[in-house]
């Protein structure tokens, strides 16, 4: 593993910093952040427009990728699954989707595990071991460009998801500097970057009195506090009507419609008086209700929804006013969807090890 630093930590005005110290024009660091942001460099010997000298001195100072790709998985809808070893032993997973018009998406972690604890997820099972610095959010970017095709080809990074290991709201002084990454750098306009959150109330209203313009989606899950509490045990502490009140003002302050992701569990929160209340419970918000049919952990004791179940609950919020979207499943071969995502690596086929990045 890597024991020199990752330059990858420096924001643009500190690594102009370390070369104005050594006495070089500030286009210098310029050029470093092009090749290790946009041309994929893996290793600063590649960057062929700076001298030599000034290579191997990078090369002594930093490292590009302090994380090793411990496993990487494909999938036959195209998703792609990275096990990331970070430089201190800890594992997390990314993932890059494709779909069927071109466009690619990064879903990033936060944390190493979760702290929420939701009933239903993997990401928690072991609990949070830290927060994620902003390098290592970057990297997980660039690691998963690295699949696509050439620079020069048809595939690119169009939207980044936060949807991975850990509650992003948790980590946002590490989060948002790796977003203006991908906004300035990676050329991903705002409005194609999704946050997911359980709903902490002091962070999406944090996010909002930024006007960041980011799309914010609230993992609901319940139309209650009863049955949040069971399947959400951070909501004890905070309660639906919070998540909701700071909800409204995100979209009172920034214009953007908020999403609701619910996820389905079978006999748990999929009957018809669940969509009655939840549809209650939302009506006359501009908002998206986005309902998720589980994906299951074997060591969890919850099972998806029927398909017949899925159709109706969503006609009946339909029904109630609300607009609906139902998430394609991708990933679920290689234990890559929506809530499978956990430290030590998940299951799934078509494994390849790559282990050639520094």
């Amino acid at each position: 593993m890597a024991t020199r630093p990752s330059l990858l930590e420096l924001s643009p005005a500190d690594l102009r910093g370390w070369f104005a110290a050594r006495g070089l024009p500030g286009y210098r660091a310029d050029q470093v952040r092009r090749w290790a942001l946009v041309r994929r460099a893996a290793a600063f010997d590649e960057m062929s427009d700076l001298p030599k000298v000034l290579r191997a001195d990078l090369a002594a100072a930093w490292t590009l990728f302090a994380a090793r790709v411990a496993d990487h998985r494909r999938a036959a809808d195209g998703s792609e699954k990275l096990l990331l070893e970070l430089a201190d032993g800890q594992r997390i997973e990314c993932v890059l989707l494709r779909d069927d018009k071109g466009h690619c998406t990064v879903c990033l972690s936060t944390q190493v595990g979760c702290g929420m604890g939701c009933a239903f997820c993997a990401s928690g099972i072991e609990g949070v071991a830290r927060n994620l610095s902003r390098g290592e959010i970057i990297e997980q970017m660039l690691h998963l460009q690295r699949l696509l095709g050439p620079p020069t080809g048809g595939e690119r990074l169009s939207h980044v998801v936060v949807m991975g290991m850990g509650e992003p709201l948790a980590n946002l002084d590490n989060l948002l500097p790796a977003l203006d990454v991908a906004v300035a750098d990676l050329a991903i306009s705002v409005r194609r970057i999704t946050i997911s959150t359980v709903g902490l109330p002091r962070g999406i209203r944090r996010l909002a009195d930024m006007n960041c313009q980011y799309h914010l989606a609230v993992s609901l899950h319940a139309p209650d506090d009863t049955l949040r509490n069971q399947l959400v045990p951070a909501n004890r502490a905070i309660g639906i009507a919070a998540v909701l009140a700071a909800a409204d003002y995100y979209f009172e302050q920034t214009g953007r419609r908020v999403t609701y992701e619910y996820v389905l569990i079978g006999g748990v929160n999929d009957q018809p008086d669940h969509a009655r209340r939840l549809s209650a419970l939302l009506r006359g918000r501009p908002s998206l209700v986005n309902l998720i049919p589980l994906n299951p952990t074997p060591e969890l004791p919850f099972r998806p929804p029927a398909p017949a179940a899925v159709g109706d609950f969503a006609e009946r919020l339909r029904q109630g006013g609300l607009n609906v979207e139902v998430r394609r499943r991708k990933g679920d071969e290689i234990a890559a969807a929506c809530g499978q995502l956990r430290r030590g690596g998940g299951t799934g086929a078509k494994t390849t090890h790559q282990d050639t990045l520094p």
